[in-house]
């Protein structure tokens, strides 16, 4: 079971987000077949998404984040909504790369530095709001917290993580957002900052069997630290043959006599989830007829 904690520390001078994320990560693997520098990548993405999700305030409210930084995954796309649920994709994620110099997965390298991190939020309003900050390592943990700190004017630390087994499945997954809220003291920043530094990678904590409770007790239990909602997530695509027709028959009827004309059958496939929807010539003829 995936998980999110939405807890306060420091007399609510700190906003805090924990997740884990493991099941939910392992979930997009088996979906997308990734590989393992991808199951590193998109698992730190959807992790982000998905705690930035519950952020939402409306319940129908959606987060959609997208990042290319040139390198070779491409882009990498997650949609979440205000009950951390995620659904998500990357570009090639049979892109593999040798570790790194610190003997870790190199998703910098595969993310790449040469972009932008895009954060759309549709809040039913008439315009969804748009932030978009340039990437700063492809790391995403630096990249989320350099968009908080910019973008939304709240200086955060992201930490996230994911450790890949031996069988290339998702051993453990997770994340943390730290936030300060405005008026906090300076230095409650700087001890965060450091305790951050000396605790193990998130990634390890969670496959050592620790729980989000236990990793913030660990982080902040001399700091008044209250722990208010515990919201179970999961990797969850919407997509229905009833919205890919409607999508079809948004091509309008000139595009849809030439599909007709052109195709003995209209194929197509879901990115988020992999399904394939198959439409025959004569359900084609019925979209034209009722348009």
């Amino acid at each position: 079971m995936a998980y999110i904690l939405r807890a306060t520390a420091a007399n609510g001078d700190v906003r805090l987000f924990a997740a884990i994320t493991t099941d939910m990560v392992e979930e997009a693997r088996k979906i997308h077949n990734l590989s393992p520098t991808a199951s590193a990548a998109l698992g730190r993405f959807i992790t982000a998404a998905s705690m930035m999700g519950v952020m939402l305030k409306g319940e129908k409210d959606t987060l959609t984040l997208t990042m290319n930084g040139g390198g070779p995954l491409g882009n990498l796309v997650a949609v979440s909504n205000s009950k951390g649920n995620v659904k998500a994709y990357v570009s090639h994620p049979e892109v593999d790369l040798p570790l790194n110099e610190k003997g870790k997965l190199d998703v910098g390298g595969a993310v790449g530095r040469n972009g932008f991190l895009n954060v759309v939020k549709d809040l039913g309003l008439r315009e969804p709001y748009v932030g978009q900050v340039p990437i700063r390592t492809g790391e995403i943990g630096d990249d989320i917290a350099y968009y908080f700190t910019v973008s939304e004017q709240v200086p955060s630390a992201v930490a996230l993580g994911v450790l890949v087994d031996t069988d290339i499945s998702i051993k453990a997954a997770g994340g943390l957002i730290v936030q300060m809220m405005p008026g906090a003291n300076e230095f409650l920043a700087d001890i965060i900052t450091f305790r951050l530094q000396e605790i193990p990678p998130l990634s390890q904590l969670i496959a050592e069997g620790k729980s989000g409770e236990d990793i913030l007790n660990m982080l902040f239990d001399d700091m008044d630290l209250k722990i208010y909602e515990k919201i179970e997530c999961k990797y969850e695509c919407d997509c229905s043959r009833e919205r890919v027709e409607r999508a079809l028959i948004a091509l309008g009827r000139e595009e849809l006599n030439r599909l007709y004309e052109e195709e003995d059958r209209i194929e197509l496939q879901c990115h988020f989830c992999n399904t394939k929807y198959v439409f025959e010539k004569e359900e084609i003829k019925n979209m034209i007829e009722n348009l």
